[in-house]
């Protein structure tokens, strides 16, 4: 476990990694959903459009609600991390989350916009309702980490070859730091400097 490794490692924050496929999966499903509906498909715009909407709540739903139990888990049993720990920068998460999925987006893309000339805007709001069920749940991570009042951190090398499943099966345990730790708040957004301060 975790808790008896105390060896020094590179560490990402778990809410930065769920939140970094969020915008892009929305902003590529709004740019297809927004194309798909010009074409009247096999549905019609109208059908189309509204079997959209129900799969746009049924993939928020799913996506935020999936592995929640093993989140849980995993930060129950959360280890503090060392000293000597590397805290990896969110910018640098994010970057190599998209990096290792940018084929991925742009084939999920081309699918949404193929699936427009049956059912017009449905594949796009499908793909919005992936990234916004990733923000969801990264909302709900930064809602236990406030109230724990303690960030989660995944040992990098426990992340799978595409930088992402920081709830996957080689992942043994989180390591937590305070809330202050790092340059992402809790639920993994940029930490803005209050220049008024």
């Amino acid at each position: 476990m975790a808790r008896g490794d105390r060896r020094v490692q590179g560490l990402a924050r778990v809410a930065v990694v769920v939140r970094a496929g969020a915008a892009p999966m929305w902003w590529f499903g709004v740019l297809a959903a927004g194309v798909g509906v010009l074409p009247p498909g096999v549905t019609g715009r109208r059908i189309g459009v509204m079997a959209g909407a129900a799969l746009f709540i049924v993939a928020a739903a799913a996506v935020s609600y999936t592995r929640r139990g093993r989140y849980t888990a995993l930060a129950r049993g959360a280890a503090r991390a060392g000293k000597h720990d590397v805290l990896q920068d969110r910018a640098v998460s994010t970057r190599n989350w998209r990096r290792a999925h940018r084929w991925w987006l742009v084939l999920a893309f081309a699918l949404a916009l193929a699936a427009s000339f049956a059912v017009p805007a449905a594949g796009g709001m499908l793909l919005a309702g992936a990234g916004t069920g990733l923000r969801l749940k990264a909302a709900w991570l930064g809602r236990r980490e406030r109230a724990d009042d303690a960030l989660l951190w995944i040992r990098v090398d426990w992340l799978d070859k595409r930088h992402g499943a920081p709830a996957g099966k080689p992942v043994k345990g989180y390591r937590s730091t305070g809330i202050a730790a790092g340059d992402a708040t809790p639920g993994g957004a940029r930490r803005r400097s209050d220049v008024f301060a």
